[in-house]
């Protein structure tokens, strides 16, 4: 039976920071904006991460200022829960649960089978920080799931939401309901803040101004025409004397409100404008982009800050992998560039132009992207491979070796190979030997090819790369490829048959055999398990072969989708995919037993996962939690959301793993808390104290020399067990004529044999007590 570690999956980064609009406080000092399960703060004047508000147990929906209070902020969720925080200290004020949580579909706006309606709940007054919301009442049925489909106008009395062909409009005092249509679907709308006038957004790049909407006459509007695309996003100024527009063109388009035919622009914002922020002064306006990414504004003149979250695109081509120097994670992100992003600081670094041409925001043409990327062990080469594929045009490759440059600390592109395969590459690694320079790549036309760095150390020019090797095997097209830890061997799996290959010779070593399926993944050991090789097939088996007997150590029946290796210890990470979620298990190919295992470790299919090297090495003792005591594990999920790291329960004082969570993730953390929480704490540590008069015992440090060197001196110098048992017990006493002992020590330490080892170490470990309670003089002989 495995044992369940005490290990929980941490948010680490990686969060959707554009799903939501931002909320900039009345200071302009922060801006607040839903990132996964929690609100972030980050300065508007740094760009920094500040903290977070954690509490929610699911996707956080929506963030909005307390207009009683300036420094408190209400934040709902999927989870069903209205949370009212302090956000300047990150403290949970109140919790408000609903009767009803929101619907799981808003996370992914599906409206096909889903009925949204727009709710007024009641905030009830009380001190307690747990209130029910009771009363709820339905304003609007049948609306729009988008945030932007709904505005108030004149400081509440009315709203107006839009959806389809429709425009509704809700008079909360004479509960009237007005509803013009229109001919263009409406994208988004926002309402004048002192006016009865109402701008919205159409999918044919029109904004309207509808006006006397409340009279008996009939409604009338202008029309404003500047997007080519869709209005994604509108946003009147606090004094209603500008209007904000942006869409798929990255230009912020300043509307004049008495002059509609001027205007000004921003442009070259790097993407699509999906949501638009202004701050209570207006001296602040914030555009979050459709990469990931908002923008600070200052009065719409220039950028003043950016904070780039991760980038997601269609899709992560490159695989996760970590950059050797900087520890970040790379991945591709906008189109034609390598993102590197820091998982401590959940910020990105920098991007690095991989196809360095311009990007053309324009529907279905097509363009060159990343879709594989490598390091060496050192980080000072880095292998990409862009492709583009044209409609009834053959595909277009190139691979590009680029060099670290140590004078601008970044990467120079070295040589680009066109065509270095006659179809697409299915894998891409390099040697980890430290003798060579080896780069190995497989491609779909049936060979893979070896790549070295020619040596010109002799001369004046440069390095390039050339092919050294091709190779096949019977006409089968691979599809991935391994190499062992010391690089002598590389592992080809040629559909259902895995070929091993000496890399000094390129002689074909040998054949594996393995149950029927196509190999989908191949994965040499590590360190002990160096003579282990691991494949998964198409036919759900997890197989592993001994290389010293060329023979099936084990198999197992196992629909593995993804196979990891830490690449500092003999773990591997295998997870599988059933019943709509991923299972992860942690073992050593030497052992049947898993080390770790846990169901439904998250909802749909882990498609990328990888290791990620500590900044500092953990020292759990326990076996169910030290494969995490060197590496961390990352994967990123089917919808690609979120970044997770699994994690043992860290006790944040002395930073290492414990068995529980001294402290709630829900409690607010103030300083008269702290002093209640020290406070309880002593009155249970007498009380056990008293239950347990062997837990007042003062105990030896963790550091010190007596007990280090009696666990490293070898046991064949060590005296017997009765003599050193009371000699150790001696120097646990604390004597009161000190100098005494310590003259006697260095008399015996320089008339004692050099050969006599055993003498030697107790009296290193009686000086070390000393040295302890008394003379600092006897650090000199430690």
């Amino acid at each position: 039976m495995v044992e369940h570690a005490e290990i929980r999956m941490v948010h680490r980064g990686g969060s959707k920071i554009n799903f939501r609009e931002p909320v900039i406080t009345n200071d302009s000092r922060f801006l607040l904006c839903a990132a996964g399960e929690s609100v972030n703060v980050y300065s508007t004047c740094t760009e920094e991460y500040v903290h977070g508000l954690q509490g929610h147990t699911d996707l956080v929906t929506g963030v909005v200022l307390n207009p009683s209070n300036h420094l408190q902020v209400y934040s709902c969720s999927a989870d069903g829960t209205v949370r009212l925080w302090d956000f300047t200290d990150g403290i949970l004020i109140k919790v408000l649960p609903q009767q009803h949580s929101l619907p799981k579909s808003h996370r992914e706006f599906s409206t096909n089978l889903e009925l949204f309606q727009l709710v007024a709940v009641h905030l009830p007054r009380s001190g307690d920080q747990e209130v029910e919301a009771r009363e709820l009442s339905i304003v609007l049925c049948d609306v729009s799931p988008h945030p932007g489909a709904a505005s108030f106008g004149r400081e509440g009395e009315y709203i107006a939401a839009v959806k389809g062909l429709q425009l509704e409009v809700f008079f909360f005092k004479k509960q009237k309901r007005l509803s013009p249509s229109m001919t263009n679907a409406f994208t988004c709308v926002s309402c004048h803040p002192k006016e009865d006038c109402i701008a919205t957004g159409h999918a044919d790049g029109k904004i309207r101004m509808w006006r006397n909407f409340n009279q008996k006459k009939e409604y009338t509007y202008s029309t404003l025409h500047w997007h080519h695309g869709a209005v994604n996003t509108l946003c009147f100024t606090p004094e209603g004397t500008n209007l904000l527009s942006g869409g798929i063109e990255s230009v912020l388009v300043h509307w004049h409100y008495t002059q509609e035919n001027q205007k000004d622009f921003l442009p070259r914002l790097g993407a699509a404008i999906t949501h638009l922020a202004v701050s209570p002064d207006g001296s602040l306006f914030c555009t979050s982009h459709s990469d990931n990414k908002i923008t600070i504004i200052q009065s719409c003149v220039k950028v003043s800050a950016v904070i780039q979250g991760l980038v997601k695109g269609d899709g992560v081509w490159t695989n996760l992998i970590i950059d050797p120097r900087s520890k970040a994670l790379v991945l591709n992100g906008k189109p034609g560039h390598l993102q590197f992003y820091s998982l401590h600081r959940d910020k990105q670094l920098y991007n690095l132009d991989i196809v360095q041409q311009e990007y053309i925001h324009e529907e279905g043409l097509d363009q060159f992207e990343v879709v594989k990327a490598a390091f060496d062990a050192r980080g000072d080469w880095l292998a990409t491979v862009d492709e583009r594929r044209k409609k009834g045009a053959e595909l277009e490759i190139n691979l590009k070796l680029w060099e670290y440059d140590k004078l601008t600390q970044g990467f120079v592109l070295n040589t680009t190979v066109t065509a270095p395969h006659e179809d697409r590459i299915t894998a891409m690694f390099f040697s980890p030997s430290p003798e060579t320079t080896m780069l190995v790549t497989t491609s779909l036309d049936g060979h893979f090819k070896a790549w070295l760095l020619a040596d010109h150390s002799d001369t004046k020019a440069e390095g390039f790369w050339a092919c050294d090797f091709v190779g096949g095997y019977h006409l089968l097209k691979p599809g991935c490829c391994s190499f062992s830890a010391d690089g002598s061997l590389l592992a080809v799996g040629f559909q259902e048959v895995v070929t091993v290959w000496s890399t000094a010779s390129w002689e074909l070593l040998t054949t594996l055999s393995q149950p029927p399926g196509a190999i989908r993944d191949l994965c040499f050991g590590r360190l002990s398990c160096s003579k282990y090789l691991l494949g998964t097939s198409t036919k759900n088996q997890l197989c592993c072969w001994n290389l010293l007997t060329c023979s099936l150590e084990w198999s197992t029946p196992m629909d593995v989708s993804l196979l990891q290796t830490d690449p500092l210890s003999e773990n591997m990470a295998a997870f599988c995919s059933q019943s709509g979620s991923s299972d992860l298990f942690v073992f050593k190919p030497s052992e049947p037993r898993p080390l770790y295992s846990q169901k439904a470790l998250c909802t749909g299919k882990v498609q990328h996962a990888v290791f990620a090297p500590r900044d500092q090495m953990l020292e759990s003792c326990e076996e169910r939690t030290q494969w995490l005591n060197r590496s961390q594990l990352y994967f990123l999920t089917q919808h690609m959301v979120y970044i997770f790291p699994l994690s043992p329960l860290v006790n944040e004082r002395t930073g290492h793993p414990t068995c529980s969570l001294m402290v709630d993730d829900s409690v607010a953390v103030t300083p008269f808390y702290l002093l209640l929480g020290k406070h309880r704490q002593q009155q249970l540590d007498k009380q056990e104290a008293l239950t347990n008069p062997m837990a007042e015992r003062t105990q030896l440090p963790q550091g010190s020399i007596a007990i280090k060197e009696l666990l490293h001196t070898p046991a064949h110098v060590l005296p017997s067990a009765s003599f050193l048992c009371a000699m150790f017990v001696r120097s646990l006493l604390i004597s009161s004529s000190s100098a005494s002992l310590v003259l006697k020590c260095i008399y015996n330490l320089r008339t004692i044999p050099h050969n006599d080892k055993a003498k030697h170490f107790l009296l290193k470990m009686e000086i070390s007590h000393l040295h302890k309670y008394s003379d600092p003089l006897l650090s000199t002989l430690l």
